[in-house]
């Protein structure tokens, strides 16, 4: 939702809930330098995605197809999400 990266859609990779922070594929790109290994190989420069901060994404309605805020419904047996926007089940 802001930052550079603001727009794309991706699979979330990894979750780090004591930091609030997640992982999303394609998402917030870092490059990295590797050094070579033994003599004779080439060196790498490798992308790797870096956690954001919760706050800067959102999740996608399967239905609608928008990005929306999550609400919650309890039911007698069971408690579930639900999108903002269309109001359905997720």
């Amino acid at each position: 939702m802001a930052g550079k990266d603001k727009g794309k859609k991706g699979k979330v990779l990894r979750v780090f809930p004591l930091l609030a922070k997640i992982v999303v594929e394609n998402a917030n790109l870092a490059k990295k330098h590797h050094r070579p290994k033994r003599q004779g190989e080439k060196g790498q420069v490798i992308e790797t995605p870096r956690p954001l901060h919760v706050s800067n994404v959102k999740l996608i309605c399967p239905k609608c197809g928008a990005p929306t805020r999550v609400g919650y419904k309890a039911t007698a047996e069971s408690k579930f999400r639900i999108c903002k926007e269309c109001k359905t089940e997720i």
